[in-house]
């Protein structure tokens, strides 16, 4: 959980980071937002290949080794005289998100008892929302009284004590279930698997197409301050963390619905913040909203990804991960386009009605005869 922590917060920390990264190195916000491409395009292709190369290693050895690629790359943003450095970093980051991410979120199974294993992956995940609850503010808060390059120091710090606590408190984790691309194709071509790659695709593109931005859209459109910026996003995290337990409880019951009614509110929050979000406290009810429904999505695809192939623990985790990171990568490849083209506003908008067509596609039978 510390490790996905440490991945996330350093994934996403330049979404509060963004306009400063920017101004610093003279690029758009567009163009900022490369800091988000690189990672999740690195971390899909990342997924597969690293987990395939290294199915016969030691599961403990290779998450430590991808902690160590992290502090690095945090170590080398802080320190980066040109923007192409910070963008080399962000390579580096997505490279360890498809290696520990592919190996580390199925690992509950071999760390707790049978029955303890529910309760243990909704603790792997909460790192998710607590990333965005405690990692992105406290970072935004750093940049704003030491500057962006703090921020990632700190990270640097945090990830090489993560590392240490897996070394000295992780056992040794052989490998068991050899993956092997055969599997992840025979995986990958099941009508189940195929449901959650489409929900996973359209749910996550909204999100970060839009979320990505939602800094420039604070100070464009709400008019916020730096501190409010910081307020808003914790209380982001904070509804994150909620969500990403209620959805944890209402998805082992109803599993399309519940994915579906995350969209929906997503699409809620994001097509009502053009509208609202000229009031500070429009924008903020919008945004717990929209960090409520997101905070129930990843575990949602997990649980999706999982229930295709329980035979399959790490390749579901693979194809989870590839699928999961590729999207955050178009999502804020084609944020940067529009927003840099438009405006903040008109982004919002779009995200939407991206988000709102999960719900339609559960509702279709096709969809729910794959839930079946």
């Amino acid at each position: 959980m510390l490790g996905i922590f440490a991945i996330v917060t350093t994934e996403i920390l330049p979404i509060g980071l963004l306009t400063s990264i920017g101004s610093s190195f003279t690029v758009s916000d567009g163009m900022a937002g490369l800091m988000m491409t690189m990672p999740g395009l690195l971390a899909a292709v990342a997924a597969p290949l690293v987990t395939v190369a290294t199915a016969r290693i030691d599961r403990r050895l290779m998450l430590c080794a991808c902690t160590l690629l992290l502090a690095v790359a945090n170590f080398l943003a802080a320190a980066a005289p040109h923007y192409w450095l910070v963008l080399v970093s962000r390579v580096m980051v997505g490279v360890t998100i498809g290696g520990f991410w592919s190996i580390g979120v199925g690992l509950a199974a071999r760390l707790v008892a049978p029955e303890s294993v529910g309760r243990a992956t909704a603790v792997i995940f909460s790192a998710v929302p607590l990333g965005s609850v405690l990692g992105v503010p406290a970072g935004t808060l750093i940049g704003d009284l030491a500057g962006w390059r703090a921020a990632f120091t700190v990270m640097g710090v945090l990830t090489v004590g993560v590392l240490v606590l897996l070394v000295v408190v992780l056992p040794p984790l052989p490998a068991v279930h050899i993956t092997r691309l055969a599997v992840l194709r025979t995986t990958a071509r099941s009508a189940p698997t195929r449901l959650a790659l489409l929900l996973t695709f359209l749910a996550v593109l909204a999100h970060f197409g839009a979320y990505t931005y939602i800094t420039p859209f604070f100070e464009q459109i709400t008019h916020a301050s730096p501190t409010q910026v910081t307020v808003f996003l914790l209380l982001y995290g904070a509804a994150g963390i909620a969500g990403t337990f209620l959805g944890g409880a209402a998805v082992a019951r109803r599993p399309l619905a519940t994915f579906g009614l995350a969209a929906g509110l997503i699409a809620m929050a994001t097509l009502l913040l053009p509208l609202l979000g000229h009031w500070p406290l429009g924008a903020l009810a919008l945004l717990i909203v929209w960090g409520v429904a997101y905070g129930a999505v990843p575990v949602c695809s997990q649980t999706w990804f999982t229930k295709a192939a329980p035979h399959a623990p790490e390749a579901t985790s693979v194809l989870f991960t590839a699928s999961f990171q590729a999207t955050i990568s178009a999502g804020a490849l084609a944020g940067g386009v529009i927003v840099d083209r438009t405006s903040p506003a008109t982004l919002m908008a779009i995200g939407g009605a991206t988000a709102i067509l999960v719900p339609l596609v559960a509702c279709l039978p096709a969809a729910k005869r794959a839930a079946a």
